[in-house]
């Protein structure tokens, strides 16, 4: 497979100039870059693991749970669908409306990869997709190295299915308030990966400060704070995403350079 080329610098930050990335580069960015979400998703995780202890969930239940969706919404509405003795049916049309949002993150990313890209590096792409790991992967500047989503991932659901064995197995010892607090980092993730970009074009960050307060009046508007979170993302995603291509597209020539 021939090799990338990208930016000198970190991906999220301001470009010096282009320079060749052999696939072990891409490997190493990847996994100091999915460091920071491994730890917040740890955190999540082991919240996750407590709830899936309470309703009699076993370490390995867990572990395979979180390894196969890495989704704190999907994999929180399937435990409560598990505690309620849902069938199979409803369980998985649930996980599939409330993680909607990841079929059009996947329409997305699949812009960001070489027409020549195998299918088995673009159905393993589709795997890597969650919301922080979308973001730094479309963050990368030109074509996406898939080995560079594999290396977010791998550490990413390392921290992710080990948070939730291991609120499985010593969830008790942590106070549940101590462990929601850790959350936080989450939210630090996300800022670190759109401030960058936001200071760097003024355009940029206005569209992020618009689907903020976008997000923020369909979660209070009567007609739109019922629907659920998967499908708010896409609905904003898609009217958002659309303006600002017809206000400001970006050209494919300048997107290769």
């Amino acid at each position: 497979m021939e090799n990338s080329s990208s930016i000198k610098k970190d991906p999220a930050g301001a470009p010096e100039r282009a320079v060749p990335l052999t696939r072990p580069a891409w490997i190493k960015i990847g996994l100091r870059d999915g460091f920071p979400i491994c730890m917040g998703y740890f955190a999540v995780a082991f919240a996750l693991g407590i709830e899936a202890k309470r309703i009699g969930l076993t370490a390995f239940q867990a572990f395979l749970m979180s390894t196969g969706m890495v989704a704190s919404a999907g994999e929180f509405a399937a435990l409560m669908l598990i505690e309620s003795h849902a069938g199979v049916i409803e369980m998985i049309t649930t996980c599939i409306i409330v993680n909607l949002r990841y079929f059009l993150m996947s329409c997305s990313l699949s812009q960001k990869l070489k027409s020549s890209t195998p299918t088995v590096h673009r159905f393993g792409v589709a795997y890597c997709i969650t919301d922080e790991i979308f973001g730094l992967s479309s963050a990368v500047p030109g074509w996406l190295e898939p080995f560079y989503s594999y290396a977010i991932t791998f550490i990413s659901v390392a921290g992710w299915s080990g948070g939730t064995v291991m609120g499985v197995l010593v969830g008790n010892i942590l106070p549940a308030a101590a462990v929601n607090a850790l959350s936080v980092s989450l939210y630090g993730m996300f800022l670190a990966i759109i401030i960058p970009p936001a200071r760097k074009d003024r355009f940029i960050g206005g569209l992020v400060l618009l689907s903020m307060a976008a997000s923020w009046v369909f979660s209070v508007l009567p007609l739109t704070s019922g629907i659920s979170s998967g499908f708010k993302v896409i609905i904003l995603t898609i009217v958002l995403a659309a303006a600002a291509a017809v206000l400001k597209p970006v050209e494919e020539q300048a997107r290769e350079a």
